[in-house]
């Protein structure tokens, strides 16, 4: 064989532990690297207009800092502010450009949450306190027997799960190793072994692997995959400006619906302006009517230093809740999509913040600095 060029890509399953080069390079690129399902924009555009440009400065220590140095600071790819509908700051870094899907990492978990409103509105779930067996039969006999449909929403399966993404061992990294290698049925094995803490509804605590079986839930219940259904009922009549993608567990397999699918940045705050409208969408309603309310009220008080620091006390339908009861989407490595209700805001922040063992004492202070940003950005949207 004659040699010839060849690209060396991350390596997927090294996902969690990528250093910052290949965050970079990576995090625009997951539909390369893990099996993916399409999801389909529609014929048409929603255009988001222009309107008076906002310039937000905030205080770090002695400093006074402005976009351009958040961004540089904060391994900022892009970084957008939607007020009343209209683009006020949009902003791009590290070689992202507009048409680039850059990875939600887990904001997904708060989108793939209004899909089961959704499916509440079509009638295909008949009830948030349905027993999620009832959907996922295979589930049977394991710790999820008594869990029901709200308790996935909320966090509260009471199964134990290690969210540790420095531990090789832990639950998520076997999880994202089990993507990397697109074992069928992988996830969902994990899952039915997974044993119990506490009684469902007990009490909040954080599972990727929880808002997977959600995701699987909304399939068995509409009979149609996650990027399908999303397609249909969010992305299409939304007029998203470019296809996204779900990621897949195996080829041609379930769509993960708690991480790491493919979206550009416009369509983030698209996503976060169907919210604000309270899921209605040309006068037709997606998410039935009350459900944006419910989903934003916190259900459990979130107490933990490592989510109290993203400006958070409270959880929702899969959505973190701030004191002043702005809904936040989180996700790692920076990723945030916050939603102001009361003051028709949205702000998108896409990043690559580096993961141990490559971050410094400065990258630990980035919840912080983005909850100073995301202040001054609302005292000028307000004023």
């Amino acid at each position: 064989m004659m040699s010839q060029p060849q690209e060396v890509l991350p390596e997927a399953s090294e996902f969690l532990f990528w250093p910052p080069s290949s965050q970079v390079w990576g995090y625009r690129i997951v539909d390369r690297l893990f099996a993916t399902r399409t999801i389909e924009r529609g014929v048409s555009t929603r255009v988001l207009p222009y309107g008076v440009a906002i310039e937000p400065h905030y205080r770090a220590g002695e400093q006074s800092l402005d976009v351009a140095d958040f961004m540089r600071r904060n391994h900022v790819a892009g970084l957008l502010v939607l007020r009343q509908g209209q683009i006020v700051l949009e902003r791009y870094g590290l070689g992202l450009r507009a048409a680039d899907r850059w990875s939600t990492m887990s904001t997904v978990k708060s989108m793939t949450a209004m899909l089961v409103g959704a499916a509440v509105n079509d009638g295909a779930i008949s009830s948030l306190d349905d027993s999620v067996v009832r959907y996922l039969p295979t589930l049977r006999g394991s710790a999820y027997d008594d869990v029901t449909v709200r308790h996935l929403l909320t966090m509260s399966s009471g199964t134990r799960w290690v969210e540790n993404y420095s531990d090789p061992q832990s639950d998520v990294n076997r999880y994202s190793k089990s993507l990397a290698n697109k074992v069928p049925g992988g996830v969902l094995q994990m899952m039915r072994l997974l044993p119990r803490d506490h009684e469902p509804g007990e009490v909040f605590h954080y599972n990727t692997g929880d808002t997977y079986l959600l995701g699987a839930l909304v399939c068995a219940a509409t009979k149609k995959s996650l990027a399908v259904y999303m397609s249909e009922k969010i992305w299409r009549p939304c007029g998203m400006e470019f296809d996204a993608f779900y990621t897949l567990e195996s080829e041609g397999g379930q769509e993960i619906g708690g991480s790491r699918a493919g979206m550009a940045l416009r369509d983030f705050a698209r996503f976060g302006e169907f919210v604000l409208k309270d899921g209605v969408i040309d006068g037709i309603r997606v998410l039935p009517e009350g459900w944006v309310d419910t989903a934003s009220q916190s259900h459990y008080a979130v107490v933990e230093p490592q989510f109290r620091r993203y400006g958070v006390s409270g959880y929702g339908y899969s959505w973190w809740i701030g004191a002043d009861g702005a809904m936040n989407a989180i996700g790692h490595a920076g990723q945030r999509i916050h939603i102001d209700r009361r003051n028709e805001l949205v702000v998108v922040v896409l990043s690559a913040l580096p993961q141990p063992p490559y971050a410094t004492e400065r990258d630990a202070e980035s919840a912080t600095e983005t909850v100073q940003l995301l202040q001054a950005i609302q005292m000028l949207c307000v004023a």
